[in-house]
């Protein structure tokens, strides 16, 4: 997504759809927030309703609200990860020709449970607090060598300078991928998150991409094991049988966009609002043992993913009808801007007690979350500690994307 983002064609309004809900946002290239990030989401938290429907990206609910948000994560049986249950899509599956490619299933992330449990097991642990403590030492070597690369030119494009390459870099490294590939890889997943049809074939069509270009590593990695997720993957079972090829891809599709595009996105943020106040660059610096809480706050006031979710049945949730198939975007950004749950959200307020849901709820709370802590603090700590007071550049404005990643395009720092 860029700056010059276009609306999708508004559709028009189911009759169960009160005039009460509707809020026109389009979540991908809705105008204010290309142009001002989450101060947009302020405003969205402020006016639109609770929960809404809006008309741009086809039509769709949107769940504002933190309860509203909380209680949908943990409702799976209401809210599916995926338009199609785990039997339809294994009806589909045995009804299309012997020598037709299985559909690719992003896996765990669209299975429910009790599948969904299944297949996340033998990632846990890939992705534990003990594991990412593991590989920190790892992670700072890399923050340190990237910013003391770019402090003696006394200014970066922050995304393409550090915060692409460090997230990047330590995935790849972790999944088993080559780091040379990183630019081809980074092109497909932005073209794959930046795409708007929704329909089958499209995505099918984007994720066989995705697939191809790991498919020499996942075959070399079944009979070369190393000491990769791809590896681990391959020895796992699943329901008492061994890995197939439509396993690892259907896994390898799900880590490899959300591992290469998530965090980064994350960074930037970080980055926008520490280059804005001085005087928490200062205290950090000073006291780096408040990093952690930093960046707590800084996912709460920024928080950028939006789940994807599909209502399972005819219901009524929260008072409000909703029919079997419609989507339902779980608006986090706006959730953990709610007035009935953090007082004065817009204000940055390290000492909150109230807890984030930057990384979801229920069983499908993000797998990587543990990492992206890790990754995050590190990175905090080592500018404040490295860089001269750093800000922005006055002369180059900030460039946002919507989609199911919120973030910015550039961030020109100078110090």
């Amino acid at each position: 997504m860029s700056n010059t983002a276009q609306l999708s064609p508004a559709a028009e309004k189911p009759d169960h759809v009160p005039e009460s809900l509707v809020y026109d946002f389009d979540f991908y290239a809705d105008p204010g927030l290309i142009e001002r990030g989450h101060d947009r989401a302020i405003e969205v938290a402020k006016e639109a309703p609770e929960i809404f429907w809006t008309p741009r990206q086809g039509g769709h609910w949107m769940i504002k609200g933190h309860k509203a948000v909380f209680d949908a994560s943990r409702d799976t049986e209401s809210f599916s990860n995926s338009p199609f249950s785990y039997d339809e899509m294994q009806e589909i599956i045995k009804s299309l020709p012997a020598d037709y490619p299985k559909p690719l299933i992003p896996t765990p992330i669209t299975l429910d449970a009790p599948h969904h449990g299944t297949f996340r097991m033998p990632l846990q642990r890939a992705f534990s607090p003990k594991a990412m403590k593991a590989i920190s030492d790892d992670i700072r070597a890399l923050a340190i060598s990237l910013v003391e690369e770019f402090k003696p030119l006394g200014g970066c494009e922050f995304m393409s300078a550090i915060a692409e390459p460090l997230p990047v870099t330590v995935f790849l490294k972790m999944f088993g991928l080559p780091v040379e590939r990183q630019v081809e890889y980074r092109v497909l997943v932005k073209q794959h998150l930046a795409a708007t049809d929704s329909n089958p074939s499209a995505v099918q069509e984007r994720l066989r991409k995705v697939a191809a270009a790991m498919h020499d590593t996942i075959m070399e990695r079944k009979e070369n094991p190393q000491d990769d997720i791809i590896s681990m993957l391959w020895a796992a079972e699943f329901n008492g049988e061994p890995a197939t090829i439509n396993d690892m891809e259907n896994y390898c599709v799900m880590i490899f966009v959300a591992g290469l595009d998530t965090v980064m996105n994350g960074m930037g943020l970080g980055a926008l609002h520490l280059a804005n106040n001085p005087k928490l660059q200062a205290e950090l610096k000073a006291d780096p043992s408040k990093v952690p809480a930093a960046t707590e706050e800084i996912l709460r006031r920024y928080t950028f993913t939006l789940p994807p979710r599909f209502v399972a049945k005819d219901m009524t949730f929260q008072g409000i009808t909703m029919k079997k198939g419609e989507k339902a975007v779980l608006l986090l950004p706006t959730a953990d801007l709610d007035e009935s749950e953090y007082e004065s959200p817009e204000e940055f307020k390290m000492a909150r007690e109230n807890v984030h849901i930057a990384f979801g709820a229920g069983p499908h709370r993000c797998l990587g979350s543990h990492l992206a802590r890790v990754e995050l603090n590190i990175l905090y700590e080592e500018m404040v500690k490295r860089l001269p007071e750093f800000k922005l550049d006055p002369n180059k404005a900030v460039q946002y994307h919507g989609g199911p990643v919120w973030g910015p395009e550039s961030v020109h720092l100078v110090w």
